[in-house]
């Protein structure tokens, strides 16, 4: 209790400035205040306090900051890679030295445990450094060669990118995809969710200080019907970048189409953990468990769908509800907490409406299932067992501390039932066959699969889904695939026949 007492208070100092100032626009070097002058208010979702005024920001907000976008491109996309590497090594030095600023001020903001927001920052800095070493090659290309001709590629900044963050992991989402739009030579307009908007303000100010000039950065904060909109449909938007539901990508797509932006869009997820009988029980149990139950069950990728082999699949099931009713629910900035709040109580809402769901289509709630306490948006790890791939359990992302366990009976069913989803972002298979692992990793619809392992993120690889999971790959070199255009240029090698007409 000590220990949380003495976090509490710091995190109270951390937020303070921000009850004083509230949490502003930044555009250009200068935090601002929204043109309209409204603002809202972000709560904590320990006990639903208010933690501050938030600026909300709309079209004219947009405009302002895509200006200071582009004026910043022309001087910005220009520094050599090898500068734009130093500035945001820089960038990553600043974030890791106030690491401790950034999660206590994330846990406050979203409800996320100290014990995985504690990473936050450092995973952020370590996206900064990736891509920042990348910033010096960004813009080469291929030599190709024939008889007559040879081609020489190159990439080109495409300019500024907007950035739309969502509200569960948001300082590492965020650096997921500024850092590389800053090392490929784009200028951004970031507008986070509003649901947890405290840290993106951090990070503006933590890069300009570390050398980032004005204007490559930008920040305008609002919901997205306002700034979100005017953001997406802006014609000096060159690209967005977006991570959130499905359903609002659809949305971003419909808004841009006027003006032929290119799209990333990271959505949702109803990843499948497929675990076969010949599977190392003991690692399958805790990678299932882990990957619904840390993080509030909030995560993209995290493993919402439970497919067991039918021999194993009662002793397996019991497993997981009794790590499920061990693990600890409570104030995020408790060291001990595994599951804190979750974000806001219209998400909380719509997590519980689930649970009816479950019952009147047959679920067996084997474990949760139910609020916790009073106070705040605290809802206990729940297993939902006996379950059909036809209910809407098992169809619709609930992104909570939710799991849904189905029995399968051979790998054809097993194939059959992790694909029959909407959604293909992730999937986890658990088998010692490697014949086996070899087939289906060829017939899983998801764009990344782990094999005996939950997601081990591995910074030069793709990471994105198919299906309504998402467009486009981010990570090494795929994430400047998206934030360039590839240019070619082709000069004669020797003299060839030019058509004459007429």
């Amino acid at each position: 209790m000590s220990q949380l007492n003495d976090n509490i208070a710091r995190a109270q100092d951390y937020m303070r400035r921000f009850r004083d100032r509230g949490v502003l626009n930044h555009i250009n070097g200068e935090s601002l205040a929204a043109d309209s002058g409204k603002t809202f208010e972000t709560l904590s979702p320990v006990d639903l306090a208010p933690l501050a005024n938030v600026a909300c920001g709309g079209a004219s907000d947009i405009d302002r900051a895509v200006q200071a976008a582009e004026k910043a491109f022309k001087t910005w996309s220009k520094t050599p890679g090898k500068e734009r590497r130093a500035i945001l090594i820089k960038v990553a030095e600043a974030i890791e030295a106030r690491a401790e600023e950034i999660a206590f001020t994330e846990c406050m903001d979203t409800g996320q445990s100290l014990r995985f927001m504690s990473k936050a920052a450092i995973r952020g800095a370590a996206n900064f450094r990736f891509f920042a070493d990348k910033a010096p090659q960004a813009e080469d290309g291929q030599a190709l060669r024939n008889d007559t001709q040879m081609n020489v590629t190159s990439r080109r900044p495409l300019g500024p990118i907007g950035v739309i963050t969502p509200w569960n992991t948001p300082f590492m989402l965020s650096t997921w995809k500024i850092a590389p739009a800053l090392a490929s030579g784009c200028t951004v307009v970031h507008k986070p969710a509003e649901f947890s908007p405290m840290t993106a303000k951090l990070l503006v100010e933590i890069a300009e200080e570390a050398g980032l000039p004005k204007g490559v950065l930008n920040l305008v904060n609002g919901f997205g019907e306002d700034a979100g909109k005017a953001l997406t449909e802006h014609p000096g938007i060159k690209a967005v970048a977006f991570v959130g539901e499905s359903r609002t990508g659809q949305l971003i797509m419909a808004q841009a189409a006027p003006t032929l932006k290119r799209f990333h869009f990271e959505l949702g997820g109803k990843n499948p953990v497929v675990v076969f009988d010949d599977a190392d029980i003991d690692r399958a149990v805790n990678a299932a468990s882990f990957m619904i139950y840390s993080l509030n069950g909030e995560r993209c990728t995290s493993s919402s769908r439970l497919l067991v082999q039918d021999t194993i699949y009662e002793e397996f099931t019991r497993r997981v509800a009794e790590v499920a009713n061990g693990v600890k629910v409570g104030h995020p900035l408790d060291p001990d907490t595994v599951v804190g709040p979750l974000i806001h109580p219209e998400h909380e809402e719509k997590v519980l409406s689930y649970f009816d769901k479950a019952r009147e289509e047959g679920a067996t709630v084997a474990a949760g299932g139910e609020k916790v306490g009073d106070a705040g948006c605290f809802v206990r790890p729940t297993l939902f067992t006996n379950a059909r791939n036809d209910m809407t359990i098992a169809q619709e992302e609930i992104f909570g501390p939710v799991l849904t366990a189905i029995p399968f009976k051979d790998e054809e069913e097993a194939l059959r039932l992790a694909n029959d989803t909407q959604y293909g972002l992730a999937a986890y298979l658990w088998t010692n066959d490697l014949d086996r692992a070899m087939r289906l990793t060829d017939e899983l619809e998801a764009g990344m699969i782990w094999v005996n392992s939950e997601n081990v993120r591995h910074l030069p690889s793709p990471f994105g889904g198919v299906k309504a999971s998402g467009i486009g790959r981010d990570g090494g070199d795929w994430s400047f695939d998206f934030y360039m255009e590839t240019v070619n240029v082709s000069f004669p090698r020797k003299a060839h026949p030019v058509p004459k007409l007429g």
